[in-house]
């Protein structure tokens, strides 16, 4: 089947971090069709414009992983018409709370505290790790939606990078695509253009300076540790990805075939 040639990626106003994941090879030869998966992070902020641009995918589906203390504080998802949102949290609203007031409001020493000596990193891991762990019923349904009836279909969280990232990669591991090109779409989200906005709630010199802005930079930054704890959690947990996807999410080699048919050219 001839590959379709996608667009020029489109400069979206309120949406950020937006892409199409066609083009990424599978292990097979085969490669993820263009316009039947795309990532970003939230739509609460799409202009008319926007919205006009993403309705004209033809999407069937957008995934939201945001929780409720996310869709409070950014607001719902514009609506497209004909589009099913499907809201499927992927993490607690109470799972650190306080550790991201602190983040928004914090003075310096407080953030040294939480943030310092390689502490953000490693709660980012941390979180990588209990996503696949915690929510298995949360990408079984995703896998299945996607082989059943769900393309073209739109994964978001907030920014685009963490949880839909997750997804996006137990995705394209599915579907058999090399795992370099898994970790080098996840990477993309680090692009100038796409990174997620910080905002601080401190309004002092000290709100945006670059010892806090360097502290900050692993939450708000994709890094391929990340992605390797979340594999090393699957190698780990369940001994690989095919066992990860019949064990953990119920996914049969039947499924993943109608996936493939689905997605992949």
């Amino acid at each position: 089947m001839t590959q379709q040639v996608p667009s020029t990626e489109p400069e979206l106003s309120g949406v950020r971090n937006f892409r199409d994941v066609g083009g990424l090879p599978t292990t097979d030869g085969r490669r993820v069709r263009y316009g039947v998966l795309f990532r970003s992070g939230h739509l609460a902020h799409a202009t008319e414009g926007d919205a006009e641009f993403l309705s004209s995918l033809g999407l069937h589906t957008i995934f939201d992983f945001r929780n409720e203390a996310d869709q409070k504080l950014e607001g719902p998802d514009v609506e497209l018409p004909g589009v099913r949102n499907v809201n499927m949290p992927l993490s607690d609203p109470a799972d650190g709370a306080e550790f991201w007031k602190m983040v928004r409001d914090g003075e310096i020493e407080q953030l040294r505290g939480i943030l310092a000596d390689g502490k953000a990193a490693n709660r980012m891991i941390a979180s990588y790790r209990k996503i696949i762990k915690e929510r298995t019923d949360e990408h079984s349904q995703v896998l299945h939606a996607l082989a059943e009836d769900s393309v073209p279909a739109l994964m978001h969280c907030a920014a685009g990078k963490d949880r839909a990232g997750l997804s996006i990669a137990v995705t394209l591991l599915a579907l058999g695509v090399e795992r370099e090109a898994v970790l080098a779409d996840y990477l993309e989200s680090n692009a100038k253009h796409r990174r997620y906005k910080v905002r601080r709630g401190g309004s002092s010199a000290s709100a945006y300076s670059p010892e806090v802005m360097e502290l900050l930079s692993p939450l708000f930054e994709a890094r391929a540790e990340y992605l390797a704890a979340a594999v090393e959690t699957i190698d780990e947990t369940w001994g690989g990805v095919d066992a990860y996807l019949e064990q953990g999410l119920g996914v049969t080699p039947q499924t993943r075939d109608r996936l493939r048919e689905r997605l992949l050219n």
